[in-house]
């Protein structure tokens, strides 16, 4: 069986019996077609062998790619190799027969600082704010010009949006995949479908958010749509997880913040303050829905490095050195 088949059939039968994202799915593939093409496409399966997997970490590594990028593509080829095993194509895996080091991965969550957090989110308000003033103003409101009706939506939505990932600390995925029905509007509760088809709840407790979520789930219901979706596009489709990481850059934009801000970072900031205002790990941990404490433990490394500039600025032993 030549390469390029055995990645045919993988990626049909390996996804029709194991349950997976489309996001993951797209991801062996992609990864499995960059493997097929250095390989040389029509290399014989059985002739794929340690050193040629050697190889190909060498050149990825030259081309510039991370560790966590590397280890990523290596565990979507050992997965790969050991289903043909499985199968009985293969006697074994070239993995059991290759030893690859990745260098340190040490990749710290990057978190937003309290001012500009802060800063968003206010931006986020003002610009809701502002469309409100204008179209109470407008006379075309009068008539419920759909124009301005979906305007407002889309400001309402936007701050909705940018208020839950903080509130909630949920990822942009999770958000994306949100329902109208995942919102338990009076509980103020939402239903989130987390990684590996984990579910959880994801409570709201701040009066603010609250009254923002619910007018947004009141606003949304009123949209005229087939699509399920709690946050919709302009097309009155299911808005993208591309589409909420435009809205955030383009509020990073507005407000001023000069770095780059993702989705992702709101995550790891209401995680990092949470930590920082004394909860225990364990409970971020459920509240962030990570499977392991491991993954949670990564934020205080954040909060230690905090910890040790305030010493270090406040600590009073250094104003006693300066009289001995």
């Amino acid at each position: 069986m030549q390469l390029t088949q055995a990645v045919a059939e993988f990626m049909s039968r390996y996804f029709s019996t194991h349950e997976r994202s489309q996001k993951t799915r797209t991801a062996y593939g992609s990864d499995l077609e960059q493997f097929k093409a250095f390989a040389k496409n029509e290399i014989h399966l059985v002739s794929v062998g340690g050193s040629l997997i050697e190889d190909w970490a060498t050149h990825l590594r030259n081309e510039g790619y991370s560790p966590a990028s590397m280890r990523r593509k290596m565990v979507v080829l050992k997965v790969f190799f050991s289903y043909w095993v499985r199968r009985g194509v293969l006697k074994e895996s070239p993995f059991w027969r290759v030893r690859l080091s990745f260098g340190r991965i040490e990749q710290l969550p990057r978190a937003l600082a309290e001012e500009e957090i802060k800063g968003l989110l206010a931006h986020a308000v003002r610009l809701h704010e502002s469309e409100l003033v204008l179209r109470k103003g407008s006379v075309l409101a009068r008539s419920q010009d759909a124009r301005s009706s979906s305007r407002e939506y889309r400001a309402l939505r936007n701050l909705a949006l940018v208020d839950l990932l903080f509130a909630t600390g949920i990822r942009v995925g999770e958000a994306s995949s949100l329902d109208v029905d995942d919102f338990l509007k009076t509980e103020t509760v939402f239903r989130i479908q987390g990684k590996g088809g984990r579910e959880r709840l994801a409570y709201v407790v701040d009066e603010r958010t609250i009254r923002i979520q619910r007018q947004h789930h009141e606003a949304r219901l009123k949209m005229t749509t087939k699509s399920p979706a709690l946050f919709l596009n302009a097309s009155g489709e299911r808005l993208s997880t591309q589409g909420m990481a435009n809205i955030i850059t383009q509020f990073q934009q507005d407000a001023g913040i000069e770095r780059h801000v993702t989705p992702h970072m709101l995550r790891h900031t209401v995680a990092t303050l949470l930590l920082r205002n004394g909860m225990d790990i364990r409970v971020v941990q459920e509240f962030l829905g990570h499977a392991s404490i491991a993954t949670t433990q990564r934020y205080t490394h954040v909060v230690k490095e905090h910890l040790i500039g305030e010493l270090r600025k406040h600590h009073p032993s250094l104003g006693l050195r300066e009289h001995t």
